[in-house]
């Protein structure tokens, strides 16, 4: 990784409506993140961490502070400016389910953006071969369709068709929610396997502690559209030094019983003003 920031994120704000019933989604929040770098971006539903990521994708109205992309100002970034950065920026959704066509084949969906793109379709069929085997599926499924996967396989589709292109970032939002477990250790691994196979650099939004600190580098706490901690994943899953990270700790669920009975009376005797969603019993 080098010194100079992929992306900036600087004092953004975001707010829906207007006036009185204006309801502000982020409050200045600052970010960057390098080359290669993965950062995880954790914390419950609506403390903003979705939004973030939307914002970067140019899908949350910017109201306040600055994007920039390599050095480019993309706050605001419309039409051509906003396609452009397709092939440089992209997403992976948290339901494997909803997020293919379920109308077109496997490799139809993987060949759209680059023909798009403006590749030939030779070239076309070679990357789509590529990523299948990336990703770890047969060459086989470019003639399948989405309903014949498992939601675990349908998610390497959707990871696949993002790096397709060959982007520098991609925006994975809660991209493993939606699967099992055994199957999200899996998908995980292929992040990391990914990543360190094609440098490419992740925003990584979770609402589980234990998934980001899995995959990133760093890790960036929200509480109600604020940042309230940064620092190295192993840093703030053993000693947080905010009250609601360590709230957050404590619901991340572990796979001994004990442990988890520990934490979750932990997390019962903990009376802050920081809410959390309880661990499991």
């Amino acid at each position: 990784m080098t010194d100079a920031p992929l992306l900036e994120i600087d004092d953004v704000v975001v707010e829906y409506g207007r006036g009185r019933k204006a309801f502000r989604a982020l409050r200045g929040v600052s970010l960057d993140i390098a080359p290669g770098e993965c950062v995880g971006l954790v914390g419950e539903s609506g403390s903003g961490k979705s939004t973030l990521g939307k914002a970067v994708l140019g899908l949350a109205p910017v109201a306040a502070g600055r994007i920039a992309f390599g050095g480019r100002d993309i706050t605001h970034a419309k039409g051509a400016q906003r396609r452009g950065l397709a092939a440089d920026i992209q997403v992976v959704f948290q339901d494997p389910y909803g997020s293919l066509d379920p109308a077109m084949t496997i490799g139809d969906i993987l060949a759209e953006p680059l023909t798009a793109g403006g590749l030939g379709r030779r070239e076309a069929r070679a990357r789509v071969a590529e990523m299948l085997d990336r990703v770890r599926l047969p060459q086989a499924s470019v003639d399948r369709l989405p309903n014949e996967f498992s939601g675990g396989q349908r998610q390497r589709v959707a990871i696949a068709r993002a790096l397709v292109r060959r982007p520098r970032l991609i925006v994975c939002d809660e991209p493993v929610s939606a699967l099992d477990l055994t199957t999200q250790a899996t998908i995980l691994d292929l992040f990391i396997e990914l990543q360190r196979d094609t440098g490419v650099s992740y925003l990584f939004v979770s609402h589980d502690l234990g998934v980001v600190r899995r995959v990133c580098h760093r890790v960036a706490v929200m509480y109600r559209g604020e940042l309230v901690e940064t620092g190295a994943g192993e840093q703030i899953t053993r000693a947080p030094a905010h009250p609601y990270s360590e709230r957050l700790r404590l619901a991340s669920p572990v796979a001994d019983p004990a442990a988890q009975r520990a934490r979750r009376e932990a997390w019962l005797q903990t009376r802050t003003a920081w809410d959390a969603p309880a661990p499991v019993a």
